[in-house]
């Protein structure tokens, strides 16, 4: 379905302002892109002519695939400040590739109303940690158990897999628990980004083909042109919040960002 130039504009402005603040906010914050790309696709989706019952799926699908550059530009800014954590990233990456792997697969079977339950859920939960003060710490380092660690990194990429978001939105909180380094954390998260986004995406891809009421030219899930539009806004911007993230004192912004997640949460929960 066409749409006049005015609505074309709004739609337009909103993904490139929307890929702006998701670069910016994956680099400088380390919580992925995709906690700020998912609302905004599917606040559009209605615009779009998106059918309510597959427009959250959309949104995640196509999230999921944009953090896939996303996180690549991120993870090269911070691996040359070197703090990315390679040796965690070994650990980690086998689980959370298999965790995300079948999100993806089940994000499908789930309807809308369960599938905004969960990105409530989860971003009012990082809402709460990011307004809090100072920083838990429940050990000085990560188990040295690696079922333990199996078992996080493959939750961790479920629960991101089912919401379209970047690794950093929940592995920053649960390394900073361990006491990892904030820098440390927010460069190694950049990593598991991509080992989320990639086979998240293809289990959305694959669920969504044939579906009915999905935007034009999208493949499975993903909306081909906003993915294209959100992707190249993220890629310039995630580069220059890393930077951001090693000189601006991010008390201030992690607050603000807070209250946009919260209010987020209200509204997927309602």
């Amino acid at each position: 379905m066409g749409m006049d130039v005015g609505t074309l504009l709004v739609v337009g402005g909103s993904l490139i302002g929307g890929g702006i603040v998701a670069g910016l906010i994956a680099g400088l914050l380390g919580v992925g892109g995709g906690i700020v790309i998912v609302p905004v696709l599917y606040w559009l989706s209605p615009v779009l002519h998106v059918a309510p019952e597959v427009a959250l799926h959309c949104a995640v699908a196509t999230s999921l695939a944009v953090i896939i550059p996303t996180s690549i530009s991120s993870m090269r800014a911070h691996h040359r400040r070197g703090s990315v954590d390679m040796s965690l990233v070994r650990v980690w990456a086998p689980g959370v590739a298999v965790g995300a792997a079948t999100g993806g697969v089940i994000a499908g079977f789930l309807d809308a109303s369960a599938l905004a339950g969960v990105f409530g859920v989860v971003a009012l939960v990082v809402a709460i940690n990011m307004a809090l003060p100072k920083t838990i710490v429940v050990a000085e380092s990560l188990p040295a158990s690696r079922p333990a660690n199996y078992a996080m990194a493959g939750t961790i990429g479920f629960i991101s897999s089912l919401m379209g978001i970047g690794g950093g939105t929940m592995s920053v909180p649960t390394l900073s628990l361990f006491g990892t380094p904030i820098h440390r954390a927010v460069g190694t998260a950049a990593v598991f980004g991509l080992v989320i986004a990639a086979p998240g995406v293809i289990g959305y891809l694959w669920n969504g083909q044939g579906v009915e009421g999905r935007p034009p030219f999208s493949f499975g899930y993903v909306s081909l042109p906003a993915a294209a539009v959100l992707g190249v806004a993220t890629v310039i911007f995630a580069p220059m919040g890393a930077h951001l993230a090693h000189t601006l004192n991010r008390t201030w912004l992690k607050r603000c960002f807070a209250v946009f997640l919260a209010i987020t949460a209200y509204r997927m929960l309602t």
